[in-house]
């Protein structure tokens, strides 16, 4: 019986997958690509802790691997998350891990820090964080958004992201609409075409502003304003 079952296809591709991720470094780095950003070599060692050479040989499997990938201005090498599919795949697994897993605060700057991440912050290119859901359900609740069969625009969502002054990209593959499970709140926030719009309209109005050298975001008094204007946020929740 055995001897006729075939292996699937895909088993050692999901494998070479899951090694990638399975170190702590490369993990490390890929958490902080998470902010959209791309980074020098040189910072994303400083941010885990290990030695310049050791960092570039993890990036370099990391490129190899389809997850970063990488450009050069001069003496600097830059690395980002490849594309969003990436972002959504490090998020749902960092989503996975029980709060009660995580190491606690050594000192107040960690701590707060922490507390930042999870007040607000960006996924890769859309909000997330206690933000992230008070948006999310503010458009479920005003009927802009459905989250009975997946996430999805309505029709009055559509409108009002154009009335809004918010442009969706509608023309390649990426998703309108995308639910994307919080690794704090464990709910899913708004991601896909319409996450990132709305996350890149926010900071380019100043709505938000980022805060510190980590993917954290702050809700401005102007923020706050709009918010509550545009889907009936009470200000307090942004806080």
């Amino acid at each position: 019986m055995l001897d006729h079952m075939t292996k699937d296809p895909q088993a050692p591709q999901l494998a070479r997958l899951a090694a990638l991720i399975a170190d702590e470094t490369r993990a490390a780095c890929l958490l902080a690509l998470l902010d959209g950003r791309a980074w020098t070599a040189g910072e994303l060692a400083r941010h885990a802790g290990v030695a310049a050479s050791t960092l570039s040989e993890h990036l370099g499997k990391l490129v190899a691997g389809g997850l970063l990938t990488e450009e050069r201005q001069g003496r600097h090498r830059y690395v980002r998350l490849a594309d969003a599919r990436v972002a959504h795949l490090v998020e749902d697994l960092a989503a996975q891990v029980s709060p009660d897993a995580a190491p606690r605060p050594r000192n107040l700057r960690e701590s707060s820090a922490g507390s930042a991440m999870a007040r607000g912050r960006t996924c890769y290119d859309h909000l997330a964080g206690r933000l992230g859901i008070a948006v999310t359900d503010a458009l479920t609740s005003r009927q802009l958004l459905r989250q009975d069969m997946g996430f999805a625009l309505t029709d009055a969502g559509l409108a009002w992201f154009e009335a809004t002054g918010i442009s969706l990209d509608r023309k390649g593959r990426r998703p309108l609409a995308r639910a994307c499970l919080d690794w704090t709140e464990r709910r899913p926030h708004l991601a896909g075409v319409a996450g990132a719009a709305l996350c890149r309209h926010a900071l380019a109005e100043g709505w938000c502003v980022r805060i510190g050298s980590e993917r954290a975001v702050k809700v401005t008094a102007t923020g706050e304003r709009a918010l509550t204007d545009l889907l009936g946020i009470d200000a307090e929740t942004l806080r």
